[in-house]
């Protein structure tokens, strides 16, 4: 028996098609994953269910649940569903919460305003659901703001607050997108647990089909705002009748073509370093605690022409590092030198030497001026050099850049929010690549891409290694693409280099028992079902 049926929903806004036809079911105590690209309808299929639309959308089609069609019901007959029915987790939970409330307030205000609880046994009811999400006393007060807590912390308290009223279905839209892999399967546990102990029904939105493999119990797969192939999970991921399945499929597994690098010739060389933290005192008068060392002793090489991955845990020192190797936070001890030359925030850092090296950040949007043109956002990196182009000589700059990441030179003139996920970021690559740097760092350049437009960017970063004589530095959670773009692989943990070596050899035969666990906590796509 379903739990929530949907039929033939068809969904347009301000005359738009943007849901066709789409019947979907979930039945108590299963988990149904849908997948697809971004504008697939994923979320606008979440959103219509919980009647959460914007102004000029015209929803035809039943959406039943619980004997209601939602489909049909009014704002004060949704807002008695919303909540106690049914429970949304959001995909970025630090946008999800209130900076400016406490963990503890922000699950009681709910149970407060909705069922009318006293102050007190809302903050009970909120310190039950808190333990049950694995935010326990005393380390997890209610008295904690948002920003104490990790990416994985924040999206419990977002769970929290989605099952505080008992919901009978949750709908879980990319809730572990961001997430390093051993939180996201925590994550992902923590889900399936509460589906199996309460008997909820759960939707788990996703672009990540490793994921759904090993959490869902059935599956479907969307694009362009219709259902192309449903059923339980391990039948559509082995029989893949769509085109579209099985394209999706060959670019989660996809392998760029890569050419070995030349005899090794250092580039980069870190030795020894150290950067540490004062610790937090107790008050105004109180002495500071022991110093934190986010970066302990570390120590590698990366070689001219190599792509070197470094993967560890959020906390782990990734972050810390890559600030130092940039020259843009300071050492307490140990060398880190560039092509030869030192590398220290301690005194101004040589324009030519910060030009030798240029990132690629997570966010393709957020990494950008909006108000800038193309043109001038690529070309950002020109006032490192002594004489930068001009004229027809920097046009002619910015369109080789543009058209070296496979996009137009006509995309000059453009803003930056008129391209897509994927296009941003081979923007982003063309402004690291427009003044040839010998070493890019991408600090989860492709972690919020979707599967076939990943493939797409690893495959350009391949080719760019050949025609450019690049080096890369790959920071990344997800070990599936460190696997298949790096040459070497450096694993991190509370600071320190735990194992390092030759990727193919640290996945297939991992020596130390955290990179085990990473591996194991990765979500395998060959488990489906």
């Amino acid at each position: 028996m379903s739990l929530l049926s949907i039929e033939g929903l068809d969904l347009a806004i301000h005359g738009v098609p943007i849901l066709k036809r789409v019947s979907l079911a979930v039945a108590p105590g299963r988990i149904l994953g849908v997948i697809g690209e971004s504008g697939s309808g994923k979320s606008m299929t979440a959103f219509s269910v919980m009647r959460l639309l914007p102004r000029g959308a015209d929803l035809s089609g039943r959406i039943l649940f619980a004997g209601q069609d939602l489909a049909q019901a009014g704002e004060a007959q949704m807002g008695r569903v919303r909540g106690a029915g049914i429970g949304m987790v959001f995909q970025e939970p630090m946008t999800a919460l209130n900076p400016l409330q406490t963990i503890g307030a922000q699950v009681a205000e709910t149970l407060r305003l909705h069922d009318g609880l006293s102050a007190r046994t809302a903050a009970a009811r909120a310190r039950a659901v808190l333990d049950r999400v694995g935010l326990p006393e005393p380390e997890f007060p209610l008295g904690r703001y948002p920003h104490e807590l990790s990416g994985g912390q924040r999206q419990r308290v977002v769970i929290a607050m989605a099952i505080a009223r008992r919901p009978r279905l949750l709908i879980a839209d990319e809730p572990t997108t961001a997430l390093d892999v051993t939180t996201q399967a925590q994550i992902l546990a923590l889900i399936r647990r509460l589906v199996d102990e309460d008997g909820m029904g759960a939707i788990f939105i996703t672009h990540d089909l490793g994921v759904v493999a090993n959490v869902a119990d059935s599956v479907a797969i969307m694009r362009r705002g219709a259902v192309v192939e449903a059923g339980p999970t391990a039948q559509v991921f082995a029989e893949m009748r769509h085109p579209y399945t099985r394209a999706l499929f060959a670019a989660a597994t996809h392998q760029p073509a890569r050419r070995p690098h030349a005899a090794p010739e250092p580039l980069l060389q870190v030795q020894d370093v150290v950067r540490s933290y004062p610790g937090r005192g107790g008050g105004l008068l109180a002495r500071r605690g022991a110093a934190k060392r986010a970066v302990d002793g570390v120590s590698f090489t990366l070689h001219r022409g190599e792509s070197l991955g470094l993967v560890g845990e959020s906390g782990c020192g990734k972050s810390t590092l890559t600030r130092a190797i940039l020259g843009l936070e300071p050492v307490q001890g140990g060398r880190i030198a560039l092509a030869g030359q030192a590398v220290d925030a301690h005194r101004p850092v040589p324009r030519a030497l910060r030009a030798k090296v240029q990132v690629v950040f997570q966010d393709p949007y957020g990494s950008f001026n909006p108000r800038h043109r193309v043109s001038r956002l690529v070309t950002e990196p020109f006032h490192l050099l002594d004489q930068p182009p001009a004229g027809i000589a920097r046009a002619h700059a910015v369109a080789e850049a543009l058209e070296a990441v496979g996009l137009r030179a006509g995309d000059a003139d453009k803003y930056i929010h008129e391209f897509s996920g994927g296009q941003r970021q081979r923007i982003a690559i063309a402004r690291a690549l427009i003044i040839r740097p010998e070493l890019i760092v991408l600090d989860e350049a492709v972690s919020a891409l979707d599967v076939q437009v990943r493939a797409q960017i690893l495959d350009l970063l391949a080719d760019l290694t050949d025609t450019y004589d690049l080096s890369y530095l790959f920071i990344s959670h997800d070990l599936h693409v460190v696997r298949r773009i790096t040459d070497r692989v450096l694993v991190m943990r509370a600071g320190r280099i735990v194992e390092q070596g030759a990727t193919e050899r640290v996945f297939q035969a991992p020596e130390h028992p955290y990179t085990r666990a990473l591996l194991a906590a990765a979500p395998d796509l060959t488990k489906a079902g």
